[in-house]
């Protein structure tokens, strides 16, 4: 296996956090450059019950005349000091992110080590996190040696239990859509996930496009047929330099010509029964379109956000503004807008010979926060082409460094993602309330769990045919208590109540379900 190379790109800086006077912020504005060569493997975690749950400490004897620190004050003392240390994405210092893990002290020889823990293998600033942890604990009076590990953590999606076997391993599923024809957007998913990967991400790409799959003409896997396992029934995906990746035209087929209601049914095939693993980020190269397939695979898999292609032209903006609409509707966040061909130099002048404003127009108009600019380039075209993705072929040159910041921008973003939705509906056991802050919306409410119950609209609670309410107001104890709470898409929650039922609640629903204005403060008991 070929380990790929990231060229070094300015990601990282550090801030005073205007939270904390002391603190350091971690920016990937203006930073200095990340290594290129280190692939090493670290997770973000946000997960504030394992703050303390791993520290430990080796008690020993401090040598007379010497002031004895307590084991209670030189944990806090180093968790003090790692706390100045602020992650930019969720604007939170490390500690209470979780990221802290296995906190050893040893007193006598003024030695400390521990482990930081971070959410995806691709964080553009891990080395940062480590130097600066280093640094702030090494200030520390009594510390003579500071010895910090970076860790790695198998794949947890949020939607596992809800997902096919095949793909209860991956993170961050992103697709790569344009909804129209020719404007690149095989390039721009082959090179995004050659760039993740060479971020030190688990990456694979999924060529969506049965009839006309593109990634076999991209890529030279050596092994360029799909494999099936006789006894699990599954596929085995084909590699290239790490990436693991499955399209139609692996599968001996070439270009496929069927009615649409099959092709849905191949791409479900294809894309939930391929052995996958654990990935970080599988990338999906979505078809044009915003047809029967294009619904099938947002609603066969949960998709984390998506990345949008376009060109310069008027009517390249008009088929992508259905697209952006598509997934709006199917609460799909768009993180990106990537204007292909939109440019070149020559004779020291730059020139736009399709014009200019699309991608500018489609961050305007839909409120999409990043805009990348590629230019147009032989060389981009002829790697494609030759079956070695430009990020690979070139990994210092300009369309590389483009797709270094895209690749950042898309592992920032899907952690944002990530963790707005697996705290935006929970239960608070001290309030006895359903806590709810729906992604993207600076509005925190409670709602009364009997409440919510009341208001499910499945057909165990409604008749579909006479609309009469089958639940009874009475039906519902005032006092009952969710058992689990599970994120269902960029959506809903599923709830699970102590009689079994599993009730979808949509966050549309329950921002419109009557809320408790007087939420009481716990007790000293609760608490």
């Amino acid at each position: 296996m070929q380990l790929l190379h990231s060229p070094s790109s300015p990601y990282l800086s550090l801030l005073s956090s205007k939270l904390q006077p002391k603190a350091v912020r971690l920016s990937p504005e203006n930073c200095l450059p990340v290594q290129p060569r280190r692939l090493e493997r670290s997770i973000w975690v946000l997960d504030k019950r394992s703050i303390l749950s791993s520290v430990s400490t080796k008690a020993a004897s401090v040598e007379a005349g010497t002031s004895a620190i307590s084991i209670g004050t030189a944990e806090s003392d180093v968790l003090k000091a790692l706390s100045q240390i602020i992650d930019p994405d969720f604007g939170t210092d490390i500690v209470s992110c979780g990221f802290v893990k296995d906190l050893h002290i040893n007193e006598a020889l003024g030695e400390v080590s521990f482990r930081l823990e971070l959410t995806t293998p691709a964080c553009p600033i891990k080395d940062m996190f480590e130097q600066k942890a280093n640094e702030v604990v090494a200030m520390l009076p009594w510390v003579k040696s500071v010895n910090v590990t970076m860790s790695a953590q198998p794949a947890r999606p949020i939607f596992a239990g809800q997902l096919p076997v095949g793909l209860q391993k991956i993170s961050n599923i992103v697709a790569v859509s344009s909804c129209k024809g020719g404007v690149g957007k095989s390039t721009v998913a082959v090179n995004l996930a050659y760039t993740l990967a060479g971020m030190g991400a688990r990456v694979g790409i999924f060529d969506a496009d049965v009839y006309g799959p593109s990634l076999p003409t991209m890529v030279s896997p050596e092994n360029r047929l799909l494999v099936m396992n006789p006894e699990k029934k599954t596929i085995i995906p084909t590699e290239y330099l790490g990436v693991k990746m499955v399209s139609f035209g692996f599968a001996g087929q070439g270009r496929a010509i069927m009615r649409g209601p099959m092709v849905s049914g191949v791409i479900d095939q294809l894309l939930t029964t391929t052995e996958w693993g654990e990935l970080d980020y599988l990338v999906i190269d979505m078809p044009p379109g915003t047809g029967d397939i294009q619904l099938t695979l947002c609603q066969v898999v949960p998709l984390t956000a998506a990345v949008i292609v376009t060109t310069p032209q008027k009517l390249a903006f008009i088929d992508v503004a259905k697209g952006v609409r598509m997934f709006s509707k199917l609460k799909v966040p768009c993180i990106a807008v990537v204007e292909n061909m939109c440019h070149f130099d020559a004779d020291g002048k730059r020139y736009y010979p399709f014009g200019r404003g699309s991608g500018s127009q489609v961050v305007q108009q839909f409120g999409i926060p990043h805009l990348f600019d590629l230019p147009i380039r032989p060389t981009l075209s002829a790697s494609g082409d030759s079956g070695m993705p430009e990020v690979v072929a070139d990994p210092q040159g300009e369309v590389a460094n483009t797709f270094q910041n895209l690749g950042v921008c898309v592992v920032q973003q899907c952690a944002k993602i990530r963790q707005q939705v697996s705290t935006a509906v929970t239960y608070d056991k001290s309030f006895k309330a359903i806590r709810v802050k729906v992604p993207d919306s600076d509005e925190e409410f409670y709602l009364h769990p009997a409440t919510v119950r009341r208001n499910d609209r499945s057909a165990q609670s409604v008749d579909e045919w006479t609309g009469e309410q089958k639940l009874q107001y009475t039906d519902v104890p005032e006092d009952i208590e969710p058992e689990e709470i599970r994120p269902m898409g960029n959506y809903a929650v599923s709830i699970t109540w102590p009689d079994g039922f599993s009730q979808i609640a949509p966050y549309d629903q329950l921002q419109m379900i009557e809320r408790l204005v007087d939420v009481p403060q716990p007790t000293p008991a609760q608490t």
